[in-house]
């Protein structure tokens, strides 16, 4: 399902990626020099905020017996590509304007063109497609993907960015694969390509990681890291980006118990989601109908965010079968066969996957943590994050540079760094200082006043509520990490 973005959704997003700035959660890549499209850069905020999204995740994911951590290298032969089916299959259907020379993906077209305009060009094309019951957009897209459709309908249709009619060259396919050369010499023997997605590297270490670990079917292989698509349109901040990070568990069953195992994994997964503090109500499940379905999958859903442009994928959970260790069986001319002791049988195993997108995660956590509220007249703007994902766990706030709150707060200050991500801050009124600390997302600040001279108590603000008590300084990393748990 897909959402036209109204202005208000857009002054939403704005408003977010203006503070990501402000407060040091992203930046757009190579900024000082105009900028690159689809890739951006994570600041001091930004680095803490998705180092702790990866944490919560790895935790979840290995910190279970049946489960093993992996690494795989981002350089793979070239073989593994072919034998995935990602060098033949991993491409997008692609348009350029001849005249204004901007570039389209063919399948998400509909999205960039109005509802009036779809109207227009379908009663052109074909008058009674119009009375058909389906919604337009289902109308405009069936239009599109049928390829001999596609062209006549292009030539009806007018560029959405520069508004002439006819301009749009023929569909062709792009693959997203980024190609390099291995070694000094830039030929056809040396072809090498940055991954697309980490699953690989787990499909190639299956065997490896069984006999090394000694686990016993059904396990699961864990890894997180860098996956590169040279994306035709990158969109919505970073929802969809040339590079990015994924968080992604293979779990290898027997065939007859993959349906069990996939209907566990999707419950496991959008409770995580719940645990950090997402939204409830902004999280669903979009399953894949039947002839929707990838070539080597059996079933798949999707778990969604509404984010303020619409609903969007955050994690696949899909069920690949035994696709993915058949081919590297067959491309290889290595055995991929598993050996049950207790029946004796030789087989290749069936596949749960689980993958999350680091990069995509983050900007939910990020849109659902995002609140505006009026204060004593003012508006407020907070990150409501869960405690785990708090970049910065508790600010120290000294209320004056003098009277020896400054060496107090200081002192609170080095007893707290070993245990907790701690931000020192003495510029401004208090108020002001309260407001920054709400904006990066920090659960507690901690304030040294002129009480705290005399009783050795300091006052503990709470972000969400704004509730303020007096701990003492003795108990208060005993407090603070009851809290922060």
């Amino acid at each position: 399902m897909r959402c036209a973005i109204a202005k208000g959704q857009n002054e939403t997003v704005e408003k977010i990626v203006s503070l990501a700035k402000r407060r040091g959660f992203v930046f757009q890549s190579s900024e000082i020099y105009g900028g690159l499209n689809g890739c951006w850069d994570y600041g001091p905020l930004g680095v803490e905020l998705l180092k702790n999204v990866k944490e919560e995740w790895w935790k979840t994911m290995t910190y279970r017996e049946d489960v093993e951590g992996l690494d795989a290298s981002i350089l793979m032969h070239a073989r593994v590509w072919e034998a995935s089916g990602h060098v033949e299959n991993f491409t997008d259907p692609m348009i350029d304007c001849k005249q204004c020379k901007a570039r389209f993906r063919l399948d998400t077209l509909t999205e960039l063109i109005s509802d009036k305009n779809k109207e227009k060009a379908l009663k052109e094309f074909d008058a009674s497609l119009l009375e058909k019951e389906d919604l337009l957009e289902d109308k405009f897209t069936a239009v599109l993907e049928d390829q001999n459709n596609a062209t006549k309908l292009l030539d009806i249709l007018s560029c959405p960015q520069c508004g002439n009619k006819g301009t749009f060259t023929q569909p062709r396919k792009f693959n997203l694969m980024f190609k390099t050369f291995l070694g000094p010499v830039d030929d056809s023997a040396n072809i090498i390509y940055l991954r697309p997605e980490t699953a690989q590297g787990i499909f190639v270490n299956f065997l490896n990681v069984l006999n090394s670990s000694r686990q016993k079917l059904p396990f699961g292989i864990a890894q997180i890291g860098k996956a590169f698509r040279n994306e035709i349109n990158t969109k919505n901040f970073l929802f969809r980006t040339r590079e990015f990070e994924q968080m992604e568990m293979q779990y290898f069953c027997k065939s007859g118990t993959d349906k069990q195992h996939y209907d566990e994994w999707k419950e496991r997964r959008i409770d995580w989601f719940k645990s950090l503090g997402m939204t409830p109500t902004k999280l669903r499940f979009h399953d894949h109908p039947k002839d929707k379905l990838a070539h080597y999958a059996k079933e798949a859903t999707d778990i969604e965010y509404e984010f303020p442009f619409g609903w969007g994928e955050i994690e696949g959970i899909h069920n690949r079968t035994d696709f993915d260790l058949s081919r590297h069986q067959e491309y290889s001319g290595k055995s991929q066969l598993y050996f049950d002791e207790q029946t004796k049988e030789k087989f290749i195993p069936y596949i749960i996957e689980t993958s999350a997108g680091a990069s995509r995660s983050f900007m939910a956590f990020l849109v659902d943590a995002y609140y505006e509220e009026e204060v004593n007249g003012e508006m407020r703007s907070v990150l409501r994050f869960h405690p785990k994902l708090a970049p910065i766990k508790a600010a120290i706030l000294p209320l004056v540079n003098k009277d020896g709150m400054p060496e107090v707060a200081r002192k609170i200050e080095t007893d707290l760094r070993p245990y907790l991500r701690i931000f020192y801050d003495d510029k401004g009124a208090i108020g002001r200082r309260y407001r920054r600390m709400d904006e990066a997302g920090t659960p507690y600040c901690i304030t040294i006043d002129t009480q705290t001279l005399q009783d050795n108590t300091v006052t503990v603000r709470e972000r969400d509520s704004m509730e303020q008590i007096r701990v003492s300084i003795d108990k208060l990393l005993v407090y603070l990490l009851e809290k922060l748990r």
